[in-house]
């Protein structure tokens, strides 16, 4: 357990203010040494501790109270829960997550590694998401077709590159190839990956301008030879 703070919090309607000015309003239903399980009234909200500018209760009247939940967590939680537990159990459960801005990612985790884990997406293909940046988890009723696509779209093994302990290896296997950092929201997050050495990437982008990234910084990878 994070700390003997929480006790006062559990089964009560709190207020989660997290990096980047994203909050969470929800019942504290359970906590381990690095992360917090809100269930908001309909859902369950996986969130790691690390982006947790501060909670409190949340006592304004003007909210509708939350239902306690009637079912049980997505997850077995039998032991302790940690962020990394969390994430290996979510292995082939549709989730959406958030890790850069505003932007929801949907799919389903397939590899869990030492900083970094493979997501799959309709949307981006596989891609590689460092631990560190992840903000929230929701899984999806287990009812739940992602954008009503059959089971059959979504591969077993969506990638056939093999797969590094950590995120600066996985990186390496990418040089020379066309990538897209943080979904690619920016043209200057779109390019080449020309070389990784010591914590640094260097980027070409489409006018041929090279950019120099801090990997710490970066929050998601995926490229078209990345499937």
């Amino acid at each position: 357990m994070m700390g003997n703070f929480l006790d006062t919090f559990f089964g009560k309607e709190v207020l989660i203010e997290l990096t980047g000015e994203g909050r969470h309003i929800g019942i504290l239903i359970d906590a381990g040494s690095d992360i917090l399980v809100l269930y908001d009234g309909t859902q369950y909200v996986y969130l790691p501790f690390l982006h947790v500018k501060h909670l409190k209760l949340n006592i304004n009247i003007k909210n509708a109270k939350i239902p306690t939940p009637t079912d049980s967590e997505p997850f077995d939680n039998r032991d302790e829960i940690t962020y990394r537990k969390i994430l290996t159990n979510a292995k082939g459960l549709f989730v959406k997550l958030n890790v850069t801005g505003n932007q929801l990612i949907h799919g389903y985790v397939t590899n869990v590694l030492t900083n970094y884990f493979v997501f799959y997406s309709p949307a981006y293909k596989t891609m590689y998401i460092p631990l560190l940046h992840l903000k929230w988890l929701i899984p999806y009723n287990s009812n739940t077709s992602l954008y009503a696509l059959e089971n059959d779209f979504f591969p077993v093994n969506p990638s056939t590159i093999p797969l590094s302990r950590t995120f600066e290896e996985q990186l390496k296997k990418l040089e020379g190839k066309l990538i897209f950092l943080d979904l690619g929201t920016h043209s200057h997050k779109i390019g080449q990956l020309n070389k990784v050495d010591k914590g640094v990437i260097e980027f070409i982008t489409a006018d041929e301008t090279r950019l120099f990234y801090n990997i710490d910084h970066i929050k998601t990878v995926h490229s078209p030879y990345l499937t």
